[in-house]
């Protein structure tokens, strides 16, 4: 199947982030991987899949994705096909203490990650689809430690720099499938809005805890972004979130720091997030660069409460004092369960969706008044 363009959206397009809550149903599939005839997990995985696009496209998304259903965790699933990575470092994170991943062999990709997943989306989709990977920066500053690393990368820039060649192949090869829509997923740039970390402070994630340096290492980031996205000719986004974590951000602060720096960076759209109480304000539109759409975050995703259409609209609302209405398209905050296990129902996803539609509705007729 085919959906319509994303140069032929209406006003205030509505959009999926990426991942939505994984049913136990979903969860069960996903640990059977191993035990089931591949044949038949694939043909059951299938099923489940058509159905996150057509929860979506029922809700009257504009954009959708697969929901990442396929997909454990939106950044390990990556991982664990490149290889090169061992659960083997211990940290604290939120008062507990984790066994974590971390880079200590090359990364070696024969065939692309997600290619299959994004032509079944394509290939069932209605809507306008969206694929998701995650950045470059994002892997590089969580998974290289040197302790455990420098045997394969010397340093993390060597690290970033291998990771944005091979992100960059994987999003050529998306790009063969049709899919219209290429995301890359980056919470830690976020990490710059966090005055604690920037500061030096303690925070509950040991990971966090660096010398965050935004001259250097934003530089850095973009550099990578820039290089995955060279040359294609699908849109691309950058979604900059403050983490999910069993209905808390994992951050802090708002989008000043970053966003007058961005002005080399060589996406199409900026996805952030404003719904969420210590993540972006409204104000931080007026630093975005002019060559950038923006996906607002006008719902949140963390807390269990259903917004009313009336308080979705209204956020937009004041996006529309700082942004023209061609600029702004209409999205959630983030993922709904970037992890399989975060605790989000598909039933609160859905019905948040839905209201997310009918504000943008709302909002269109207004603009034809």
């Amino acid at each position: 199947m085919t959906g319509p363009s994303p140069d032929h959206l209406p006003l205030f397009p509505t959009q999926a982030i990426g991942s939505l809550p994984r049913p136990q149903l979903v969860r069960d599939l996903l640990g059977q991987r191993q035990t089931l005839p591949q044949q038949e997990w694939r043909a059951r995985l299938d099923d489940c899949v058509r159905f996150a696009i057509q929860l979506q496209q029922q809700a009257g998304l504009d954009i959708i994705s697969d929901g990442e259903w396929r997909r454990t965790q939106y950044i390990h699933e990556f991982l664990s096909r490149a290889g090169g990575f061992r659960r083997c470092r211990r940290y604290q994170h939120q008062g507990q203490s984790r066994l974590g991943l971390v880079v200590v062999e090359r990364m070696q990709t024969a065939t692309p990650v997600f290619v299959e997943d994004a032509q079944f989306l394509v290939d069932n989709a209605q809507a306008v689809t969206k694929a998701t990977l995650p950045s470059p920066f994002l892997i590089a500053v969580r998974y290289w430690q040197p302790e455990y690393s420098a045997a394969a990368y010397p340093t993390c820039e060597h690290f970033l720099e291998h990771l944005a060649e091979i992100l960059a192949r994987e999003a050529q090869a998306l790009e063969t499938t049709g899919v219209q829509i290429i995301q890359l997923d980056d919470p830690a740039l976020a990490y710059f809005c966090d005055r604690r970390l920037t500061s030096g402070q303690a925070i509950h994630d040991e990971r966090l805890q660096r010398d965050w340096d935004i001259g250097r290492d934003l530089t850095h980031a973009i550099d990578a972004i820039n290089c995955v996205c060279a040359g294609l000719e699908v849109e691309t986004h950058l979604h900059c979130c403050h983490s999910v974590s069993k209905r808390h951000s994992d951050v802090q602060g708002n989008y000043q720091p970053i966003l007058p720096r961005l002005t080399a960076l060589q996406v199409d759209q900026l996805n952030l997030e404003f719904a969420y109480p210590d993540t972006g304000d409204v104000a931080d539109l007026k630093h975005v660069p002019e060559h950038f759409r923006v996906g607002m975050g006008v719902v949140d995703v963390r807390k269990e409460r259903l917004p009313s259409v009336a308080e979705i609209a209204d956020l937009a609302r004041r996006g529309l004092v700082h942004l023209a209405p061609e600029r702004i398209v209409l999205n959630p905050d983030c993922g709904f369960a970037p992890d399989a296990g975060e605790p989000p129902t598909l039933d609160e996803a859905y019905t948040k969706l839905c209201r997310l539609v009918a504000a943008a509705r709302q909002l269109r007729a207004e603009e034809a008044a």
